[in-house]
């Protein structure tokens, strides 16, 4: 049987909100322009594959404080979550488990909700 762990809800509430940082600073980063700084399309085929690029209009000033406020966030949520008094409280050979079933706690409190 698997073992279960009783995550501190600080614990859980910082890795939950890592998830969210993680999503939002992804979905910021597809929408913007391919480059930070303004830059002119080009199309290379001499490599293995064909690359092309449209003209970039660069980052605006709030788009790239956008950025650097969500990675600032997401570094301060990883060292929270990573160096977290509740690691030390575990055996070393249960810690890589606990934290894999931490990354997923989320998923199992909305599957167990839906039942």
């Amino acid at each position: 049987m698997a073992t279960t762990y009783e995550f501190p809800s600080d614990l859980l509430a910082g890795q939950e909100e890592l998830h969210q940082v993680r999503a939002e600073l992804s979905a910021l980063l597809k929408r913007l322009p391919w480059s930070v700084e303004p830059m002119d399309g080009f199309s290379d085929d001499t490599g293995w594959r064909k690359v092309e690029r449209p003209a970039s209009p660069g980052w605006t000033e709030d788009e790239q404080a956008e950025v650097e406020k969500l990675r600032r966030r997401e570094h301060e949520l990883a060292v929270f979550v990573s160096t977290h008094r509740f690691w030390a409280e575990l055996a070393a050979t249960d810690r890589v488990d606990a934290r894999t079933r931490l990354k997923h706690a989320h998923q199992e409190t909305e599957q167990t909700e839906k039942e």
